[in-house]
């Protein structure tokens, strides 16, 4: 097969690396608006050949490895595509994109999540093993045609994901709680530190907690404004549920009440015996 990456940042192009490693695709064509990304694509080798977009649309199969609102715009653009390309998305949110897909297109697309990544992103970020023994969520695969969706799990399956299949509202409100929620809490980690009078004082003290914890406040704010306006309803929600989480133990400090907040920090680690 003939792939096409659109977007050759973090997940484009570790896909770009991944497919390059496996029988199933013989050649890795890549586009990307950024010709900066484009030319250190290639000077990194995460595609064989950088092409036009129209060029993109004769792939087999093509990613959509963009912020989630590019890829509600160019799934516009790819109605004339053929009946046996297939189009998987890599968007973090699912419901409003599987909404968005064009009615003579639907067929041919396939709404996918891997739930991999890091806080870096641009072609530099990419990495090899990245989607390598991980999780990846296809929604609402009974409206995709039989050829698309067995294409895609041969391919998620072939570069060693584990394949899950979800209901797209359901993802997002999971996605809420495991990926959205946890960059809302790092951002605001971040600038509560940065807003006191000598932040690179305090800074000199950071160790292992804060670093773990503001870690991925470093991720694109682009693409993370637009990740939390796709999912808002979601990410407000499991933001009210931590707020509550918080005021209960800012109450038990405030009233001295240690042995009700050891018991609620105890409830709390079991969560690391499901993990």
């Amino acid at each position: 097969m003939t792939v096409g990456i659109v977007g050759l940042g973090l997940m484009g192009g570790s896909l770009g690396l991944a497919l390059q490693n496996t029988k199933l695709v013989a050649k890795v064509l890549g586009f990307d608006h950024n010709l900066s990304h484009c030319e250190e694509a290639l000077k990194l080798s995460l595609v064989h050949e950088i092409v036009s977009f129209s060029d993109i649309k004769t792939c087999d199969i093509i990613f959509l490895a963009i912020p989630v609102g590019g890829i509600i715009a160019v799934l516009q653009e790819l109605q004339d595509i053929d009946a046996k390309t297939t189009i998987v998305d890599l968007g973090s949110t699912k419901s409003e994109i599987v909404s968005s897909v064009p009615s003579c297109i639907r067929a041919n697309f396939i709404a996918a999540h891997p739930m991999t990544g890091t806080e870096k992103f641009g072609p530099s970020a990419a990495i090899q093993n990245l989607y390598h023994d991980k999780v990846v969520v296809l929604c609402d695969t009974d409206n995709s045609g039989d050829m698309h969706k067995n294409r895609a799990i041969q391919i998620f399956s072939h570069i060693g994901m584990k394949i899950v299949f979800m209901d797209p509202g359901a993802h997002d409100a999971h996605a809420s709680f495991i990926s959205h929620l946890p960059h809302a809490i790092s951002y605001a980690l971040a600038n509560s530190v940065m807003g006191q009078e000598d932040p690179k004082s305090i800074l000199l003290l950071a160790a292992g907690g804060f670093k773990d914890m503001s870690r991925i406040a470093k991720s694109s704010p682009q693409m993370w404004s637009d990740i939390f306006k796709q999912n808002k309803i979601n990410l407000l929600h499991s933001i009210a549920l931590f707020e509550k989480e918080l005021e209960k133990s800012k109450m038990m400090i405030e009233n001295d009440d240690w042995s009700a907040l050891e018991e609620w920090m105890s409830k709390a680690t079991t969560l690391h015996k499901i993990l």
